[in-house]
C-alpha cells in the first residue's frame, strides 16, 4: 500500500525564502504527498504569510492544511480565518492552542485546543479535517501523566480526526502513550513525530526547550564525535532509521517527520526506509508524516520554539 507523506513548511519572510520554499516544495512534491501544511506562529504573527502560502501550494495544484492556533485569539478572529480557509477550498487544519508572542497580556477567549476543535466543528461541521498534537513523554506543563491523558481526550471528543505526536527516540514512550489512550476509548490514528538528526548541539537545544528526552547512550554517543559533523549526521540518521522501522514494525500508523526546512534529511531518510519517490515503500504500508520546519520548531503544537525569538510554536509544546 502506497503510504500516505504530508510536509510542512513555515511561511518564508523574504522574497528569497519564497524562491527557497517552492524549489524544496517541488522537490519534495516527487515523494506525491497528501498535502503540504503551513506553520503559524505565536499569537497568529504569522497569519497572513502562513494564508499567502497555503493559496500559493493550493494555486500549484497541491492539498494544503494550514495550522491554526487559537490562544490570544477571538472567536470573531477563528471565525474569519476559517471562512477564510474555506473560500480557498482548503479541506484540513491541524489545531493547536499555541502560545501568546512575547508581552502579550489577554489570553483571548480560547485557552485550550480542544475549544478550538469544537469552535470549529460547531462553526464548520465536516468542512474540515481536523489534526491535533499529542506527547508520548507528556505535555512540559501538564500537571501529570493523567491530566495529559485527559486533555488529549477532550480534543479527540471535540472532534479531532487523528493526533500527531511530539518527536521521541524513546520507543516505549509511544507504544505506553498508545496503549493508555486506548484503554481510555480514543481510537484515532496516532501518528509518531520523528526528527531527523543532522546537529546534535541543536537537537540538545531544542530538546531542553521542548522537554523530549535524549536517551543518555545517543547523548554520550554524539558527545564523542566532538566536531565531526560527518559522523554525527551518519549516527543520526542511523538512530532515525532504526527508530522509524521499529515503530511500523509495532504497528505505528505512518510517521511524521520533522524536516527542519529542508529537503535533504526527509528524502535521506525516506530513502533509508524504502520510501521512494514514486510513493514505494520496502517496509510496506503505513502514513507517513513529514513535517518541513522552521528552525524553529514550530508548529505541531501551537507555539513556535525559535531558536532565535525564544518565542514558542511548533514543535513543541501546545495543549
Amino acid at each position: 500500500m502506497k503510504p500516505e507523506i504530508s510536509i510542512e513548511f513555515f511561511p518564508p519572510t523574504t522574497a528569497e525564502g519564497a524562491d527557497k520554499l517552492r524549489a524544496t516544495r517541488d522537490r519534495l512534491a516527487a515523494l506525491k504527498p497528501s498535502f503540504f501544511s503551513v506553520t503559524y506562529g505565536a499569537g497568529g504573527s504569522t497569519r497572513e504569510r502562513t494564508f499567502a502560502t497555503v493559496k500559493e501550494i493550493a494555486a500549484a495544484g497541491f492539498e494544503a492544511a494550514p495550522h491554526l492556533s487559537c490562544i490570544g485569539s477571538t472567536r470573531d478572529s477563528i471565525r474569519e480565518i476559517l471562512q477564510e480557509y474555506a473560500d480557498a477550498g482548503i479541506r484540513r487544519i491541524v489545531a493547536l492552542r499555541g502560545d501568546l508572542p512575547s508581552g502579550a497580556g489577554a489570553a483571548g477567549e480560547f485557552r485550550y485546543a480542544n475549544e478550538l476543535v469544537e469552535f470549529t466543528r460547531a462553526e464548520t461541521g465536516e468542512r474540515f479535517r481536523i489534526e491535533v498534537a499529542a506527547y508520548p513523554e507528556w505535555h512540559p506543563q501538564a500537571k501529570s501523566p493523567r491530566d495529559d491523558l485527559a486533555a488529549f481526550k477532550r480534543k479527540v471528543d471535540a472532534g479531532a480526526n487523528s493526533a500527531i505526536t511530539q518527536y521521541f527516540y524513546n520507543l516505549d514512550a509511544y507504544l505506553y502513550f498508545v496503549d493508555a489512550v486506548r484503554k481510555i476509548g480514543i481510537d484515532v490514528p496516532i501518528v509518531p513525530g520523528i526528527m531527523p538528526i543532522g546537529s546534535f548541539s541543536k537537537l540538545a537545544r531544542f530538546s531542553d526547550a521542548c522537554g523530549a528526552e535524549i536517551p543518555r547512550w545517543m547523548r554520550k554517543t554524539f558527545e564523542s564525535y566532538g566536531d565531526d559533523s560527518d559522523a554525527i549526521r551518519a549516527f543520526g540518521l542511523d538512530v532515525v532509521t532504526r527508530l522509524c522501522e521499529k515503530l511500523l514494525a509495532e504497528g505505528a500508523p505512518g510517521l511524521h517527520f520533522y524536516s527542519m526546512n529542508m529537503a535533504g534529511p526527509t528524502t535521506e531518510n525516506c530513502g533509508r526506509l524504502g520510501i521512494t519517490a514514486w510513493g514505494a515503500t520496502a517496509t510496506g504500508g503505513g502514513y507517513v508524516h513529514i513535517i518541513q520546519h522552521n528552525l524553529c520548531v514550530e508548529n505541531l503544537f501551537g507555539g513556535c520554539f525559535e531558536f532565535h525569538s525564544n518565542s514558542e510554536h511548533h514543535v513543541i509544546r501546545r495543549t
